[in-house]
């Protein structure tokens, strides 16, 4: 595969998606689709992703100077009518600044109506969407004090209704590793449970769980966004310790949280 091949952004990926593109450049698109499968992996991402960035970082969005952005694309549009790309609509440039104010282009969309089946490895698949959001976390977004057993447990009885799973406190605790939420999210319309927690050594770290139906699979490990991923499953649901931490510390870290899952 040539390394000239020009990648298209991910505005111009979106814009495909939404149908907003012309013609000749839809059909470049659609070409670059089946000629590369970098291509082809970043639609699937920016298509299928269904976990909540926008609730997310709804706060910032909302502090965004609105109608500043306003008065800069006026201004902008003006003095350039005409030498826009043609993919770079009113609402992706207006999306664009507010984004810039978060550091970064966030895909504003609980869910696309489009099935591409790019990828047969449904497990790297939402193992990928999970890295993507987890690499959003710092130290600050799990601040704050480690809540008391009782509340655990309250929170924790949420994955067992979701993807039943009863879980309790200490089965899930992680040595030298703090608890900090149970989040319920959603992937490919099936419940996500993530379990945050904060090691204080290396930042957030997170178990993730699924229900899969692929059969039981030891431990395996892999890297994504400069974290490691340790990831098994059981006979009903599959599961994903993700951090910053070295590798011998999260195998370490997951053959005890497998001993006691599986008791």
């Amino acid at each position: 595969m040539s390394n000239d091949i020009n990648i298209p952004s991910d505005e111009e990926l979106t814009a495909f998606i939404d149908g907003e593109l012309p013609p000749q450049d839809a059909a470049r698109i659609e070409a670059l689709l089946n000629a590369d499968e970098r291509v082809a992996a970043r639609l699937e991402f920016l298509s299928r992703s269904n976990l909540p960035f926008k609730d997310s970082f709804a706060p910032l969005l909302a502090a965004a100077p609105q109608a500043s952005l306003e008065s800069m694309l006026a201004a902008i549009l003006s003095k350039q009518e005409g030498k826009a790309p043609s993919f770079m609509s009113r609402r992706g440039f207006l999306g664009a600044l507010a984004a810039s104010v978060v550091a970064g282009v966030i895909a504003d969309r609980a869910y696309l109506g489009i099935s591409r089946n790019l990828s047969k490895d449904e497990g790297a698949e939402w193992r990928a969407v999970v890295a993507e959001y987890i690499s959003l976390y710092t130290p600050d977004t799990l601040a704050g004090p480690v809540p008391p057993a009782d509340v655990q447990s309250i929170q924790l009885a949420q994955i067992d209704r979701k993807l039943g799973l009863a879980l309790s406190p200490g089965m899930v605790a992680l040595q030298g590793v703090d608890f900090k939420r149970v989040l319920l999210l959603e992937y490919d319309e099936k419940p996500l449970a993530q379990i945050a927690y904060l090691d204080p050594e290396t930042g957030p770290m997170a178990l993730c769980i699924i229900r899969s139906d692929k059969g039981e699979k030891t431990p395996d490990i892999e890297g994504r966004n400069g974290m490691n991923v340790i990831y098994w499953s059981s006979r009903s649901h599959a599961f994903m310790l993700i951090g910053h931490a070295p590798a011998d510390r999260m195998q370490e870290i997951v053959d005890n949280l497998r001993s006691k899952l599986t008791a």
